[in-house]
């Protein structure tokens, strides 16, 4: 699609439609969080989400003593840091200053396409380099690898069970809205045979990015040893229905309302890439939920020693435990599924 630079992006996708008919999920998803994120940094209060290492530093404290434990075990390589869509670099700089404590101080390289977000990146850990893609990351060392709110924004594809068959779900334009249907090429060979008998309307979503980066991490685990942690709003068990949502300003608004000036994601299936890593080469070493995670690591005694060392943020650092591990919060819908190369140990928690 030609961009036009200050052109609201959902003009160009009317535009698009009325010519040349619906565009894909896949496309219109892709698309707009690609200038969504281009030039803007959409965390924090002001923004229009907040994730869990801006919450509190505990969590990237535990991230950081998860890795270094690892590390520590499999024997004190030299390892490369690596950190998928980075946010502002708070995770990382709270990791990598808990790895030092245990002499732990890798390579950093951080996976960002955003210009905006790069710049507080570079901020937040000077030292870091900046790759586009996995593709370009070093292949001489193991890799600690992390990503926190990563897969839920690639571009998923959606099927539906329509009167005649199996279509692809597609965004049109009709009644001055965009809005989806099913598309009109029948796609009842890419069902599974499991789900081929569905009911009509039923909803069955993938997502090619995720499934291409976990395979990618799957491989480079395999090849070069090392460990990740992917930690993300998801379910463990195959399910169907659509999961698309959109927030702006902290609400949820309508996903097909302003393409492009939201965040679209969806929830990641983590099945799915738990079986594409290990058919990559890696070791799967569990998916838990990001509550037990944390709780298994000492979130809670870590919380004590912070509010005893400042009483006057006590409050605070309770309200921000239970955002991370509470069962009604983050605790139960965010899951961290850790990978492992041949002959890395298994990891704490899981």
């Amino acid at each position: 699609m030609t961009r036009h630079r200050g052109e609201p992006l959902g003009e160009i996708f009317r535009r698009l439609i009325q010519t040349y008919g619906p565009i894909s999920l896949l496309h219109y998803m892709g698309e707009s969080n690609a200038r969504y994120y281009a030039g803007k940094d959409p965390l924090g209060s002001a923004g229009d989400f907040i994730t869990a290492p801006e919450i509190s530093q505990m969590f990237g404290e535990l991230i950081g003593l998860w890795l270094a434990d690892m590390w520590s075990r499999a024997g004190s390589p030299k390892v490369h840091y690596v950190e998928l869509g980075p946010g502002r670099g708070t995770l990382a700089r709270d990791a990598l200053r808990t790895m030092a404590r245990f002499g732990l101080t890798p390579e950093v390289h951080f996976v960002e396409g955003s210009t905006a977000l790069r710049a507080l990146q570079r901020e937040a850990v000077p030292q870091a380099q900046f790759h586009d893609d996995l593709g370009t990351l070093p292949a001489d060392a193991p890799l600690l690898l992390v990503g926190n709110e990563f897969l839920d924004a690639l571009p998923v594809r959606q099927l539906v069970k329509a009167e005649n068959g199996w279509r692809e779900r597609m965004v049109d334009w009709a009644e001055d809205r965009f809005r989806p249907v099913a598309g009109d090429k029948p796609m009842d060979a890419a069902v599974p045979e499991e789900w081929q008998d569905a009911a009509e309307g039923t909803i069955l979503e993938t997502c090619p990015g995720a499934a291409a980066a976990v395979q990618e991490i799957g491989h480079r685990l395999a090849a070069q040893g090392g460990t990740a942690l992917l930690i993300d709003y998801g379910f463990t068990q195959k399910q169907t229905g659509s999961t698309l949502q959109a927030l702006r300003a902290h609400e949820k608004v309508d996903p097909f309302l302003c393409p492009g000036e939201a965040d679209l994601t969806c929830l990641v299936d983590f099945a799915t890439a738990a079986e594409v890593a290990e058919a990559s080469g890696a070791r799967w070493l569990g998916t838990i939920s990001q509550g037990a995670f944390l709780n298994a690591l000492g979130i809670a005694m870590r919380a004590e020693k912070l509010a005893a060392s400042a009483p006057q943020h006590g409050d605070a650092i309770r309200t921000a435990l239970e955002r991370l591990v509470g069962d009604e919060q983050m605790g139960s819908l965010f899951k961290v599924m850790g990978l492992a190369g041949p002959g890395w140990p298994q990891g704490a928690g899981f």
